[in-house]
């Protein structure tokens, strides 16, 4: 089966889902039916083989959410290309990366991004740029407008045959290590990863699901999003940049939503607004959320003033099952601080430097395996060696499997600070000082030191109008943790680094703050 078949049921040829039924709906109010997003889909599908797109060629899309993000996707797919999508927040040199590590035949991209385009349009693959000019933008010179998909016919009759085993989409991981690797998935993969979630959480066609990140990513477009489409139900998708906590409630609220994802950082704003009680959340009866592990107070709080929502946490990664383990809102309170058990058709294990199995209760490196597990990197076969193995995915992930199966994550093994011949595990730490009332967000690295190796620095974000020093927070934590993981560096931010899926970018905070040893508390 491939992926064209979530539209294709609107059909003669299928009928099995009604064309007038709602599939997507912006925040903004812009709804379409399934029936539309099949003819756009089809009409862009055309116009991409007028261009010359054929069977394996790349096509990259580099656009803001919008309802025909999701058209330029299923086209893509129905002619068996492989989509390309691209992170907008990359500046110049980044894109010029991906476009020629790719070789993306065709680029769809926004007005707002030409700019960072325009030095590299002529050093490129690309043959074609098509310019989504939403708001008034200008098409530049060097570029064709959208018109060129809209005219495309909407009966799709040049349809290669495609296998399951073809690629559909080339998905560069975010980066929380330094550059890129471009992850190939197949209509395999993607419809698996879709029937999976619907399978765990019951979706079906009343399912109201809401993705509130960037649709280049896996943990808005694959988490949920297409489950809930391959389900018959309706996706509301947020706008892109300046999220708003208190607008996303607004629009739970207004569409109804039933399921939402929503990454840790956003669950903590909506649990700190002073005004929470207020908002009428009843349609809400799951939040999905993944990217780093959610910090037991908001658990906690959440139950109390919504027990109605149960709370998913979910843990993968692009290359390796987006959501290869989650935790049922059930458990919550045995195993909140876990990341759960494995989805179905996945297995998860824990290893050893050796890649053996450690005992129950013991850390090791995370490894996953199933059929969202893709097999390859783009074009670099020794990353590929290095990381799947035997079918596994080797995540570079530490986690420990207690003797019921459920995982809890430890951090990144780059991320592990070892510091006078003990392990300290970053989340241990941030989960003690996310607790102070003044403290909205927080990170926690090791910096090097001459003699301990490592110590532990606290990358702190204040609450909007609060402040907080480095003595207060000491004597917060006093007792609270033993003094080899206490913090003896502080670093005040406005916000932290962060990649699409919402993950700190610890590598960034080690290199910027690797000399503060300075400015060490001593104990």
């Amino acid at each position: 089966m491939e992926v064209g078949y979530l539209l294709d049921r609107v059909e003669p040829r299928l009928q099995t889902l009604r064309s007038d039924k709602e599939a997507l709906a912006l925040e903004t109010g812009e709804t379409w039916t399934y029936g539309k997003l099949n003819e756009k889909a089809n009409r862009y599908a055309n116009a991409l083989l007028d261009k010359g797109v054929r069977k394996g060629d790349r096509v990259g899309i580099l656009m803001f959410n919008s309802l025909e993000y999701f058209a330029v996707y299923f086209a893509i797919a129905k002619i068996g290309g492989i989509a390309v999508r691209i992170n907008f927040r990359l500046e110049t040199e980044e894109l010029d990366y991906i476009l020629n590590d790719s070789g993306s035949k065709v680029l769809c991209f926004d007005s707002a991004l030409a700019e960072r385009l325009d030095p590299i349009n002529d050093r490129t693959p690309v043959e074609s740029f098509i310019c989504y000019d939403r708001d008034g933008g200008q098409t530049p010179a060097w570029a064709e407008k959208w018109e060129t998909l809209e005219k495309g016919n909407q009966l799709l009759d040049r349809r290669p045959k495609i296998e399951e085993t073809d690629p559909i989409m080339l998905m560069y991981t975010s980066g929380t290590t330094g550059r890129p690797k471009g992850a190939l998935w197949t209509h395999r993969n993607t419809i698996w990863f879709a029937a999976m979630q619907s399978l765990k959480w019951n979706f079906d066609g009343n399912t109201v699901g809401m993705t509130t990140g960037p649709l280049y990513h896996v943990g808005a477009m694959e988490d949920v999003a297409l489950a809930v489409l391959l389900s018959g139900g309706t996706v509301v998708i947020s706008g892109s940049g300046n999220f708003e906590i208190r607008r996303t409630l607004e629009v739970i609220e207004e569409k109804q939503v039933s399921d939402i994802f929503l990454f840790p950082f956003m669950i903590y704003e909506m649990l700190k607004l002073n005004d929470i009680e207020s908002y009428q959340l009843g349609s809400l009866k799951t939040i999905y959320s993944g990217g780093d592990p959610i910090i037991s107070w908001a658990i906690d709080r959440l139950h109390e003033l919504f027990p109605h929502i149960g709370l998913v946490q979910v843990y993968g990664l692009t290359e390796g099952t987006p959501i290869a383990v989650s935790l049922d809102p059930a458990d919550a309170k045995s195993k909140g601080y876990t990341a759960g058990k494995p989805m179905p058709f996945t297995e998860v294990k824990v290893v050893d430097d050796q890649g053996e199995p450690v005992a129950a209760g013991e850390i090791g490196e995370i490894c996953t395996k199933g059929p969202a597990v893709v097999s390859e990197y783009w074009n670099k076969p020794e990353a590929t060696a290095k990381t799947f193995i035997d079918g596994w995915c080797h995540t570079g992930d530490l986690g420990i499997l207690d003797a019921e199966g459920f995982l809890t994550i430890s951090g990144r093994k780059k991320d592990m600070i070892r510091s006078g011949g003990e392990n300290i595990y970053p989340v241990e730490v941030e989960d003690v000082l996310i607790r102070h009332d003044a403290i909205q967000d927080v990170a926690v690295i090791g910096i090097p030191d001459p003699k301990f190796i490592e110590t532990v620095c606290a990358v702190i974000v204040s609450k909007p109008g609060r402040s907080v020093t480095e003595e207060e927070i000491l004597e917060f934590i006093d007792g609270k943790l033993a003094r080899y993981k206490k913090p003896r560096s502080f670093v005040f931010l406005d916000e932290l680094p962060r990649t699409a899926s919402g993950k700190v970018q610890k590598f960034r905070l080690r290199d910027e703050y690797k000399h503060l040893r300075e400015q060490q508390v001593n104990y």
